[in-house]
């Protein structure tokens, strides 16, 4: 039986559940009296140039950026360093809106309830962990739809050895047991798996959709293509077609449009971040494979057939079974040392 939600509730994290203005008053105050006046220019300098290569906020990025400067302009500027202290012992639980966790609790009486966010791989996940969260997702870049820069493995090997305060769960480009068996071990309580099941028999998706996903090799999944640092398209991963052709020919002409004057900056990044407004829709319920946002990840080369999510589960188990009693045959027997 399929049960799904009539509504989901979506939330942000940054000026949504926590004062993220606050926080970086506080910084900016720490850095001057810290640091000085032209430090702390400097860092909000790259602080902005690297989020705009990005598309989020590294704080601690644009840190390890400035070191890199730092080191050529002699030991004076190394004291900025001690800034990430200050971030990674922030008290982010005092600058949560009033009864802001009420709220995440009172809209999940009416339908599932996802907090949303990105960031930089290490700062972001504690910051919510000490604004109070259940749980998190790390999703690497190998996922279908919105995407990070930082591949699975990579996010894993950095998070589950730091954060163990709240169980974590790993997404993107999963989609055989043996990778759900490495996770578990790795100190991961669970993972999450989109593409692998977008073909079940139980899924509601288009059988166009459907088809184009069985055709697909991993290398067709392929992030939102960008022409021009100015305007950064968020990257989006799906299987490339021919909307994916016109968006890159859309964006030449706002670009050129902006160039001539016809159009703000503003403009032209709207323009081009609504390109894709209502595609996925069009993909997968309505079935245009062609114009719509065919959103999936890596792992579709690992969906080869449609077939019941009951069945995909238990291959799933099968697969890490396996896995573990090879793994146990094929250890040398342990002798115990004489007495």
């Amino acid at each position: 039986m399929r049960v799904t939600a009539d509504v989901v509730f979506l939330l942000d994290v940054d000026n949504t559940l926590l004062d993220n203005d606050r926080i970086i008053v506080d910084l900016r105050r720490h850095l001057e009296r810290e640091f000085g006046v032209d430090s702390a220019d400097r860092y909000w300098a790259i602080f902005e140039g690297l989020r705009g290569e990005l598309g989020y906020a590294d704080y601690l990025g644009a840190l390890q950026r400035y070191r890199s400067d730092a080191e050529q302009g002699g030991p004076d500027d190394q004291p900025l360093l001690l800034m990430s202290s200050f971030l990674v012992d922030y008290p982010f639980a005092e600058r949560l809106f009033p009864r802001a966790l009420e709220v995440v609790d009172y809209l999940g009486r009416f339908g599932p309830t996802v907090i949303l966010s990105d960031g930089d791989v290490v700062f972001q996940p504690r910051k919510l962990q000490r604004s109070g969260i259940d749980a998190l997702v790390i999703e690497g870049s190998e996922a279908g739809g919105h995407i990070g820069a930082v591949s699975t493995a990579v996010l894993a090997q950095e998070i589950l050895p730091a954060v163990r305060e709240v169980p974590i769960f790993v997404a993107g480009g999963i989609g055989r047991g043996e990778a759900v068996l490495a996770y578990l071990e790795m100190g991961a309580s669970g993972v999450q798996l989109g593409t692998r099941f977008v073909c079940a028999t139980e899924s509601i998706a288009h059988p166009r959709f459907k088809r184009a996903f069985l055709r697909a090799a991993a290398r067709d999944a392929v992030p939102s293509p960008q022409l021009d640092p100015r305007f950064p398209v968020i990257p989006v991963r799906a299987l490339a077609n021919a909307g994916t052709a016109r968006f890159v020919a859309f964006q030449r002409e706002v670009i050129q449009r902006f160039d001539d004057g016809e159009l703000s900056r503003e403009q032209a990044l709207l323009q081009i971040e609504r390109y894709w407004a209502g595609a996925l829709r069009r993909a997968v319920i309505e079935g245009d494979v062609e114009n719509g946002s065919l959103m999936a990840g890596q792992s579709v080369a690992l969906v080869t057939r449609e077939q019941p999510t009951r069945e995909i589960i238990e291959e799933l188990l099968d697969q890490a079974i396996a896995r573990m009693q090879g793994r146990d045959a094929a250890s040398p027997p342990v002798r115990r040392a004489a007495e």
